[in-house]
Order: structure tokens, then C-alpha cells, then sequence
């Protein structure tokens, strides 16, 4: 039996995500037996979900996994739920759907490989426990995607000083408070992590606006940002555990 693994993301204009999604779907298919691998949309640009589906089973596979690419069990994981569904059954396909990335331990230690990244690309000395973070997430309207940011926030502060939690919008505090509460504190040092899978609008301009603007309004200086998520082997192992977890139930 032929399987494909189609990645479902929320959708974004930047050339940035696509590369970074063609990345994860090569990286998934040299570490698992699929027979095709692919992405698609859930709205903003096509290949939208059908389009997904459907190149699948131009590829001849039979049995179609598909993995909500999100970091929140928020609105967009639960469209992207329906859709697959429906299309699953208005086809007549052998289709399952994996959970999200929420709440798997595994992105507690991307966001711990992102400060050490950024400790090292910045020689910042200061041990962990001397290091202050500030968790940046989207936002949302939904309580259950809120809780599921506020958990992995909870997961680290073991590890350092103080760790605050902000967002871009929809929710609160937003940036601006989330730096207010970590200067606050009297950090000897601050430590952003954008934590969005991508490369897309909101890390390349948005976050930065808003934190330029805080930054101002505060005057502290010793602030230094990481990188987002990304391309990372991690991520594709979750990714493929998801799938196995859907897949074993099936006896597949």
C-alpha cells in the first residue's frame, strides 16, 4: 500500500514558508516510508487542501496521513480538521488526521536550542539561571490555543531567571506589556524567542515593529532576539511520531 504524508499549514505570500515547508516535507520524506510528501494551505494561497489531497492520489497512494502544522489547537487546527474530514469522506479515502504540534515535550527543547543559539551567536555569558526570557506567541481568540502557549511558557521557567509570555495580537499581554513586566524585573538580561513556525509577515516585520516600540518606550538595552522555529529535525520527528500515533491504531 502506497502512503502519502500531506502537511496542512495555515498559508502565507512569503517565498520564505514555502522554502522552509519544502524543507520539513524533504527532511520527512528521507526519514520515513512514505511514497509522496507534500504541503498545503489552509487559506491565504493555493495549494489549499483539496489541491493537497489530490496530488496525493495522482501520486497513487492509498492511504492519505495528514498533519495540522500547528503550534495551537486553536480555530485554524479545527478548520483544517473539517476540511480534511470531509474531504476524506466525500472521496471515499483512507485518510487519517494526526494531532497538531501543542503540548508535545519535544518543543520545549526547540525553544531551549533557540536560546543557545542565540546565547552563542551573541557570546552572552551569563549562565541560564542569570538569563531572563520573553516567549513571544501569535495570538489568539480561542482559550484552548492561549493555554497551550501559557504551557510551554510554564515548561522552561525551571531553566532560567524569569520567563514572561506575550503576544502579537488577539490576546494579552501583548508585546509591549510582556517587556514592561521583564524589564520589571531587573533582568540582567533579556532573551526573546518568536515562537512561529515561520518565516513569514509577522517575524519578518510585525514582531519587530512592536518590539522596536517597546524597546523605546523602556530603554533597555541588554535585549537580544532568537530565531523562530523553522527548519529543524526535531520538528519533522514530531511530525512523523504524530503520524505514527494516528497510523499504529490502524495497525499500519
Amino acid at each position: 500500500m502506497k502512503k502519502a504524508l500531506l502537511i496542512v499549514d495555515r498559508g502565507s505570500r512569503e517565498p520564505d514558508v514555502r522554502y522552509e515547508l519544502e524543507q520539513i516535507c524533504l527532511l520527512a520524506k528521507q526519514r520515513a516510508r512514505y511514497d509522496h510528501v507534500d504541503y498545503s494551505f489552509l487559506e491565504v494561497l493555493p495549494p489549499f487542501i483539496a489541491e493537497g489531497i489530490s496530488q496525493c492520489m495522482a501520486a497513487g497512494t492509498s492511504f492519505i496521513t495528514v498533519m495540522p502544522y500547528f503550534l495551537y489547537p486553536g480555530m485554524k487546527l479545527k478548520d483544517t480538521v473539517k476540511q480534511s474530514a470531509k474531504i476524506g469522506r466525500d472521496k471515499n479515502l483512507k485518510l487519517v488526521i494526526t494531532k497538531p504540534l501543542s503540548y508535545h515535550p519535544m518543543m520545549v527543547h526547540l525553544i531551549i536550542d533557540r536560546i543557545n543559539e542565540l546565547k552563542k551567536s551573541k557570546s552572552i555569558s551569563q549562565p541560564d539561571r542569570e538569563c531572563d526570557v520573553v516567549l513571544i506567541g501569535h495570538g489568539s481568540s480561542d482559550k484552548n490555543a492561549h493555554d497551550a502557549f501559557v504551557y510551554v511558557a510554564n515548561s522552561i521557567t525551571q531553566y532560567y531567571r524569569k520567563v514572561e509570555f506575550c503576544f502579537l495580537e488577539l490576546d494579552r499581554p501583548n508585546i509591549e506589556e510582556g517587556i514592561g513586566r521583564a524589564v520589571a524585573g531587573n533582568p540582567q538580561v533579556i532573551l526573546i524567542v518568536p515562537y512561529f513556525l515561520h518565516k513569514g509577515a509577522h517575524i519578518k516585520r510585525d514582531v519587530i515593529k512592536d518590539l522596536n516600540a517597546a524597546l523605546d518606550k523602556y530603554n533597555f538595552r541588554n535585549i537580544f532576539m532568537g530565531q523562530h522555529l523553522g527548519v529543524d529535525q526535531k520538528l519533522v520527528d514530531i511530525i512523523l511520531e504524530r503520524a505514527s500515533e494516528v497510523e499504529k491504531r490502524l495497525g499500519l
